[in-house]
């Protein structure tokens, strides 16, 4: 059975006051088993500054994307050996807000997610459907898309994280039913048993779209939610800490 992750995504927000905040979660983390995992994911003007307040820590540094080229003519872009100088040790690829604004696609975020393993990250993939796709009945074949295009076909299960996010339910405080999150995370977990046979298994699978304290208790409930890619809740100390808590307690820090 896969460990437990929370892992934060703050966005573009943040700025050198904020990693007291990176502080805060350091002094809060709880004690709890050795499978259970806590990162958060910066901006990467702060990544360098927050992976130096969290050394020595169980606290996790991340980056929010990464370029596929290890070098190059990219101006403006981070490429994923940048990220692990900086103190990186997870990177999120194929958010929907970058599949969304940025023109990514599944073929973009596999090679982000190869470049991530080649530097030696830990990639985030991120899937999801918008709400005509789940209106019209086609979040399972979206879904299957995603995962079939976004994963490396090198990768391996241990070495990957995959999150579901709903496009519908993300800054939006709509969260799917339990019962939506476990048939779309059931259907993740078939799709790597099928593709990886029973090495499958050990992938780590995050719910992403509006968990906060106040939910994160029935979502982590749910059969294959290994964790959660937290947004706005991971901005604050507090909230982010009492996902924590709460993660130890409902899953027994597996």
């Amino acid at each position: 059975m896969p460990g437990t992750l929370i892992a934060g995504n703050w966005k573009m927000h943040g700025f050198a006051a904020d990693l007291q905040q990176i502080r805060d979660i350091v002094a809060g983390l709880p004690a709890c088993g050795p499978r259970f995992e806590a990162l958060i994911c910066v901006p990467a003007t702060l990544l360098s500054r927050a992976s130096e307040a969290a050394f020595g820590s169980r606290l996790y540094i991340g980056g929010e994307t990464c370029h596929p080229a290890v070098t190059g003519a990219f101006t403006g872009d981070i490429s994923a050996e940048m990220l692990k100088d900086a103190g990186a040790s997870h990177v999120i690829v194929g958010h929907s807000e970058r599949r969304r604004y940025h023109g990514e696609s599944d073929e973009d975020v596999q090679a982000q997610a190869n470049a991530a393993i080649e530097a030696g990250l830990i990639p985030i993939i991120c899937v999801g459907e918008t709400l005509d796709q789940r209106e019209s009945g086609a979040t399972l074949e979206v879904i299957s898309r995603q995962v079939a295009g976004s994963v490396p076909s090198g990768a391996w299960p241990d070495g990957i994280v995959i999150a579901y996010e709903p496009v519908w339910a993300i800054g939006t405080g709509r969260v799917a039913l339990p019962e939506q999150i476990g048939e779309v995370h059931l259907f993740i977990r078939n799709l790597l048993l099928e593709r990886f046979g029973q090495a499958g298994a050990a992938t780590r699978l995050l719910y992403g779209g509006s968990m906060s304290p106040a939910n994160a208790e029935a979502i982590l409930q749910v059969a294959h939610v290994n964790g959660g890619l937290v947004g706005g809740a991971s901005l604050k100390a507090a909230d982010f800490l009492s996902i924590c808590r709460i993660a130890c307690g409902t899953r027994a820090g597996t």
